[in-house]
């Protein structure tokens, strides 16, 4: 009878793993959500993001060009990665460092950001 436990928890448990990962994302995008809101109008005065904001440099689909950490390295060391990217924005973003936006919060605008995928 153990055996058979056993087997039905190796079966079950990585079907259900995947959902926990999802409803877990889904979580952070909705705080992800949460932060951009909340240093509104900061990001929306040069980005776009789901339609609202400066239309000059849209965010929306950033999530099928950039990484999570490529995001992370842009909010926080935004001059290191214009120059690596030999971008020519006008002005140059400001850094976000761990004093104005914490890593949880990092983590989440960032899953927000990659859940902005191009509309096909």
């Amino acid at each position: 009878m153990k055996s058979h436990r056993a087997v039905a928890a190796l079966v079950v448990i990585p079907l259900i793993m995947p959902l926990a990962v999802f409803a877990q994302d889904g979580t952070l995008v909705e705080k992800g959500k949460s932060v951009l809101a909340a240093t509104s109008p900061k990001c929306t005065m040069c980005h776009a993001v789901a339609g609202q904001g400066n239309a000059k440099n849209p965010l929306d689909g950033v999530g099928d060009k950039l990484s999570a950490a490529d995001i992370k390295a842009w909010i926080r060391t935004p001059r290191e990665m214009a120059a690596k990217a030999k971008s020519q924005g006008k002005p140059p973003m400001m850094a976000y460092g761990p004093d104005k936006i914490s890593d949880a919060d990092l983590d989440a605008l960032a899953a927000y950001l990659l859940s902005l995928k191009a509309k096909k």
